[in-house]
């Protein structure tokens, strides 16, 4: 059916199912399938690659030559390491600032002290994994017999590039990857109590309705307070910085560099302004308050913010529960108002004094637009302005202290009170809360670890197809995962914890930047509610990008998660268990899809909007993936190769993932590659079945012993390192036959004890 290309491999035949197939041996130094992706970038990233070449006849009894590469990458090992030591940062950060609380009341000082010793102990438990991380050598993947391995649980399992690449006689040459992994989940954490989508839904629910000592603040207040934080910390150096230029500028009497100073000052100090525009941190200064020794308690009114009702309609609880912000006599709430209204004063005397310089030095008359806005709040800009001959830095200097005094006053009491926020989430169940956090970040540290690498992969090999890359800035990139997981005992923790790391991935975002060295690792940056992967390319590649990605617009990514569980457990889950999960999953991100879409009909240009049309028509696909999905089918495949269809005609990447990316993954890729060589490519009828059969053949990776196979732990540099070729003979079994077996099973070990 298929023939060896002359001079590339030994020829290898073997009889698969009765019918001779020519197959094809390991290439030990594989070829660049295209100078697109020949890019030293790609070696440093992707390593031990191996191919198989084939030839299949197309429906014109013409020669097709496909050339399968499966790779490991180092990113495996990289990402998880680059994400512990941030959030080694982050927990170190948070600590001091718990500590920095000040003096509080029995009671709460008494949380704080608990909470910082649980904190600590987490921390050092996170420093002892990245050490552990930071000596393994040799291989660049976690095999899954390694799954349960504590030192590893940060480290995604299996995670392969699987590469096709079709030269056909009709079209012209094509690429399609797919990043197979196992599923992202906390394999030595166990799912005893199911995953996190059912842990993180009970945690929530007990801590609202718990009688615990501690006000309770929703889990959007909490990351609105994280969040707050975050852009304290950015902005409070940043705005110093800005003011020091401004000093500088001043200095050298330069009135250009002095208006650009002034913008960018201006622009930041307004952010930094809106920051604390929320009533989160009107309450939580009132609740930092009451927490000082002798405070007093009057009133129990709930916490607020823009967005959210008062809970204070729910019934009344104990008075032993402090579920809400509490109200003292002696607090003056106007105070919070003067000290935040100030930075903004003294940003308009600034302006003021910055637009009357300019005046009098280019000899104008009468005064700015902006001078006028601010003309009643700048009695002290009157009255430093008295020798015209004065230095510019002498007059702005007074000014600038002002603002940075102003700033810093605001940044403790808004740190401090936030920080609090923060203590009511920890106090409320320890170790618990602490826990579902270190699972939530092994989970998210496997995802984020396929995403960056499908995301490289994906941007090198459509660096030069100028649609992609307005697609990219524009509207960012979909992420299809197709999950393989059945609903059935522990594969349903599973299920849920990739589904939340899969979701959690929304909260990444990459930005391209230009290698300056050697080192083209990608380099993470920000915190746990929002994270930056900067991403390196050559200088000449970087020159010939679009302006909006070279001056550093961040590119946004939209998972989306189909599972359909495929074998003999969802079986058994279809006919005696509960598949809702499965259901709502694919429901939820059917939605997501479907947003996509329509943002990115919306935005993106007609011209290459009717490009995508005339090759299919998405909407339809859409509609019939929907079908699909309310229809609730058993085994309904058609979902995954309508999600992935979609997927590959909106120039998203793709991921196949199942329990340790063997079995299921290998039957999935085999079948999706030999589909689109028949419905793209015009591979040949009656060819389907054979084709199918030889990719799955074991004997297309010639003869390898036990020790070369990596799923026994044990591999060398030369050999391939994940199986996507495995045949499972059961997956070809009908359900009917399989229940019968059962029951004929438990027949027997019946009939054998009685």
């Amino acid at each position: 059916m298929g023939e060896i290309e002359d001079g590339e491999a030994d020829n290898i035949t073997t009889d698969v199912q009765g019918q001779k197939c020519a197959l094809v041996c390991e290439c030990s130094a594989p070829e660049s399938v295209s100078r697109k992706d020949n890019l030293p970038f790609l070696n440093a990233v992707l390593k031990n690659p191996v191919c198989k070449l084939y030839r299949f006849p197309t429906s014109d009894n013409k020669w097709m030559q496909i050339r399968e590469q499966m790779s490991e990458s180092i990113l495996s090992f990289h990402i998880p390491k680059e994400l512990i030591s941030l959030q080694i940062k982050e927990d170190l950060c948070r600590n001091q600032e718990l500590k920095e609380l000040g003096e509080l009341s029995p009671h709460w000082d008494n949380l704080r002290k608990n909470v910082l010793t649980h904190c600590d102990q987490m921390v050092n438990m996170y420093q002892d994994i990245l050490t552990e991380l930071s000596k393994e050598t040799g291989s660049s993947f976690k095999s899954s017999s390694s799954k349960g391995e504590k030192t590893l649980e940060f480290v995604p399992i299996n995670l392969h590039l699987q590469r096709m690449h079709v030269h056909s006689p009709h079209l012209k040459d094509a690429l399609y990857d797919v990043i197979t992994v196992g599923a992202p989940a906390a394999h030595f954490q166990g799912f005893k109590n199911g995953g996190l989508r059912k842990l993180l839904h009970r945690f929530e629910a007990e801590r609202r309705n718990t009688g615990y000592q501690f006000i309770y603040y929703s889990p959007e207040n909490t990351a609105k307070a994280k969040e707050v934080l975050s852009n304290i910390n950015q902005l409070q150096p940043l705005i110093a910085a800005h003011a020091d230029l401004l000093l500088n500028s001043a200095s050298q009497h330069s009135p250009d560099s002095l208006k650009n100073s002034l913008k960018m000052l201006s622009e930041k100090t307004e952010l930094f302004v809106h920051a604390f525009k929320d009533q989160l941190v009107r309450s939580a200064l009132l609740a930092l308050y009451t927490a000082r020794p002798g405070g007093v308690l009057k009133k129990p009114p709930s916490p607020q913010s823009g967005t959210e009702e008062s809970i204070s309609q729910d019934p009344p609880l104990p008075v032993r529960r402090q579920d809400s912000i509490p109200h003292h006599s002696d607090y003056d709430e106007e105070e919070w108002d003067r000290v935040w209204a100030s930075v903004g004063k003294s940003l308009n005397c600034i302006i003021a004094m910055v637009d009357k310089l300019i005046e009098r030095e280019s000899g104008g008359e009468g005064s700015s637009t902006s001078s006028k806005d601010v003309e009643k709040d700048s009695s002290p800009v009157d009255s430093i302005i008295t020798h015209p001959k004065e230095d510019w830095y002498e007059q702005l200097y007074p000014l600038i202290l002002t603002l940075k005094d102003c700033m810093g006053e605001v940044v403790n009491r808004a740190k401090q009170s936030l920080t609090f926020v923060l203590l009511q989430e920890l106090a409320y169940s320890l170790p618990q809360c602490l826990m579902l956090t270190l699972r939530r970040d092994i989970v998210f540290s496997q995802a984020l670890a396929g995403l960056v690498c499908g995301f490289i992969i994906k941007l090198h090999t459509s660096l030069y197809d100028p649609g992609f890359l307005e697609q990219l800035h524009t509207v960012g990139l979909i992420v299809q995962y197709e999950g393989l997981l059945s609903t059935y005992s522990e594969e349903i923790g599973m299920l849920e914890d990739m589904a939340v790391g899969i979701s959690d991935l929304k909260k990444v975002a990459f930005k391209i930047i230009e290698a300056t060295s050697n080192d083209v690792l990608p380099v993470i940056t920000g915190r746990r509610e929002h994270y930056v992967v900067e991403v390196k390319v050559p200088a000449r590649v970087f020159e010939s990008l679009p302006l909006q990605i070279k001056e550093g617009q961040l590119l946004h990514v939209h998972p989306v998660l189909f599972n359909v569980g495929i074998n003999e457990q969802q079986t058994l889950a279809e006919r005696f268990g509960d598949v809702s999960l499965q259901e709502s999953i694919n429901q939820e991100n059917f939605e997501l899809l479907k947003e996509y879409y329509t943002v990115f009909m919306e935005k993106m240009p007609p011209d290459y909007i009717s490009h995508f049309q005339e090759q299919n028509d998405l909407k339809g696909l859409l509609e019939n993936l929907h079908q699909n999905i309310q229809a609730k089918k058993r085994k309904n495949v058609e979902i995954m190769w309508l999600a992935a269809t979609i997927c590959r005609k909106l120039n998203g990447i793709r991921f196949t993932c199942c329990k340790s990316a063997k079995d299921r993954t290998s039957m999935s890729v085999t079948l999706e590659q030999c589909s689109i060589l028949r419905d793209e490519h015009q591979l040949h009828k009656d060819f389907f079945i054979r084709a199918l059969d030889c990719m799955r053949s074991r004997q297309t990776q010639g003869a390898l012993n036990e020790s070369d196979d990596p799923e026994t732990g044990c591999l060398t540099d030369n050999k391939p390192t994940s199986r996507h070729f495995y045949p499972v003979a059961l997956l070809l079994v009908s359900s009917h036959l399989l229940v019968v077996w059962l029951i004929l099973s438990l027949a027997l070990l019946l009939a054998k004890y009685q």
